[in-house]
């Protein structure tokens, strides 16, 4: 990444924890949810696979020669674990060559950054850890949840402005925030990612004391800029489409006052 020295601060800031036991549980149950078993969408034509990248938030299709090699049973069993992503797969040579695919791989197509993103691996053997934490990193929505699995996924997005929108999810005020968040996100797609983080897990108290945030000014508003650390906040009692769109407008034709937390951090860095 060419801003990589530049994001280092806050990713390093914001990954100093580990995955709790809860948290980590959350996640899988999010993949291994309930549902009847799901076959993946065989993609003939280059109209067909285009159409299914566009529809989905997040699509993955695997790209295979041989239908009967190993690698499809490994790729199957992700379209059981990951219910809400779209799977195809397709051994149509013109689909291959719009995608640039030369050999058999898997790749995951974002939404949100409109990112083509192939697994890369040293073994021609897939792997079913891998493949599946590839997905999870790279797993981001208009509205993306935070976790420390995600965050790599963020910071290695081209995107580099990042709103995150700080708040209980068990507040009675969570959902209807959450269609008027998601709505604005829409608004800004490929310039900004829209994330959400919940303050009522205790690991998040990082990111809220990051953004000199307290408890009692939540639910807040955080726009970071990753290639110069410079952010900006605004603490709302209630979440509205044009509040949010002006805070985003207002922050990328620099009308909001910012900071930067490159100076007093760097003494701290160690200790993260």
């Amino acid at each position: 990444m060419d801003s990589a020295p530049s994001r280092c601060l806050f990713l390093l800031f914001l990954i100093t924890w580990e995955l709790s036991p809860d948290i980590a549980a959350e996640i899988q149950d999010s993949s291994d949810g309930p549902g009847a078993s799901q076959e993946p969408v065989w993609l003939t034509d280059v109209p067909a696979a285009m159409e299914f990248v566009a529809a989905a938030e997040v699509a993955v299709i695997g790209f295979f020669q041989d239908v009967e090699i190993p690698a499809v049973t490994i790729f199957h069993s992700m379209v059981q674990k990951f219910q809400d992503v779209a799977f195809g797969i397709s051994s149509d040579p013109k689909v291959w060559a719009h995608y640039n695919i030369t050999e058999n791989t898997i790749s995951l197509f974002r939404l949100v950054d409109n990112e083509q993103l192939d697994l890369e691996s040293e073994d021609p053997e897939i792997d079913a850890t891998k493949l599946s934490r590839f997905i999870e990193i790279n797993n981001l929505r208009l509205v993306t949840e935070y976790n420390s699995v995600t965050v790599i996924g963020l910071f290695n997005s081209m995107i580099q402005i990042h709103l995150l929108l700080i708040m209980n999810k068990a507040s009675s005020e969570y959902e209807e925030t959450m269609l008027r968040y998601q709505k604005a996100a829409k608004l800004f797609q490929g310039k900004i990612l829209f994330i959400l983080v919940d303050s009522g897990v205790k690991e998040n108290g990082k990111v809220i004391s990051f953004f000199k945030l307290k408890e009692s000014q939540l639910p807040a508003l955080a726009i970071y800029r990753t290639v110069d650390d410079e952010w900006a906040t605004l603490p709302m009692a209630e979440v509205s489409v044009e509040r949010v769109q002006n805070f985003c407008d207002g922050f990328l034709e620099g009308e909001w006052p910012r900071e930067n937390h490159e100076s007093e951090e760097k003494s701290s860095k160690v200790e993260l």
